[in-house]
């Protein structure tokens, strides 16, 4: 399994370079995005990533305090600093940073400091060791073995896993190359896309837009909107509203018999 790597930027297009140049590479897989300090704090205590490449200035606080913050973690993840400033390198240095790529770099470049991130990384050091990609296959001897459907998704909490029952989600969110599982009565962070979760669970799930999948087991209402489409009203505490497409509207009403 590739290492998992988040990206931290305050500007879209460079994270979007960034992530082209990395899956171009292919020695990571980009796993999330993050374009504030606070939303990088959030990701990196929520998911376990192997690599962080980090941005210097952004709003609300320095990567240099992002990458500070990460001494406290189990299992501190690899930091390649990517910056268009070059006069915070000792600072990087101080703070164990394996590389420092000052902007623009070309794939070469960058190449070669994943390779110096990853080099020393062992399968044991690893926070992603172990544990299944969302989209990949796993071996048993030379024969290849494609996931079955998972009964629970495993969340990282506070460094342990936890597996969720998926029975208890009401619906998954997508968000940035990964996803958030509503439950009753909170929130939670995984490392699956919402395509692959829609590959994965199975039973009642219903792919309800692009950027939901709902259980079905927990709709409370359907409520037509002024354009034509649905909006369901799910179970949970905060009775949380869902779109449905348009296109996906006929078919929802068929599934449910209504």
């Amino acid at each position: 399994m590739r290492p998992r790597a988040l990206i931290v930027d305050d500007e879209a297009p460079a994270r979007a370079e960034l992530r082209y140049l990395l899956e171009e590479l292919g020695q990571v897989q980009v796993v999330g995005e993050a374009a504030t300090r606070e939303e990088a704090l959030l990701l990196l205590q929520s998911l376990p990533y192997d690599l962080v490449l980090l941005d210097i200035r952004m709003p609300g606080g320095s990567g240099l305090e992002v990458a500070a913050a990460l001494r406290d973690l189990p299992y501190p993840p690899k930091v390649i600093f990517t910056t268009a400033y070059p006069d915070h390198a000792v600072d990087a240095f101080d703070l164990a940073a394996v590389d420092y790529l000052v902007k623009p770099f070309d794939s070469a470049r960058l190449g070669r400091a994943l390779e110096r991130a990853l080099e020393h990384a062992g399968a044991d050091d690893a926070p992603s060791a172990g544990v299944p990609s969302g989209g990949g296959t796993g071996r048993r001897g030379d024969e290849t073995v494609t996931p079955e459907p998972l009964a629970r998704v495993p969340v990282q909490r506070d460094g342990r896993t936890v597996l969720v029952d998926q029975s208890a989600i009401v619906y998954a969110s997508a968000a940035r190359g990964y996803s958030y599982l509503k439950l009753a009565d909170e929130r939670l962070l995984v490392t699956f896309s919402l395509n692959e979760l829609e590959r994965r669970l199975h039973g009642h799930f219903f792919r309800a837009h692009r950027s939901y999948l709902v259980n079905l087991n927990h709709v409370r209402e359907l409520v037509p909107d002024f354009k034509g489409a649905l909006v369901l009203v799910m179970n949970d505490r905060q009775r949380s509203q869902v779109e449905v497409s348009r296109r996906q509207a006929r078919e929802l009403r068929r599934r449910l018999g209504v």
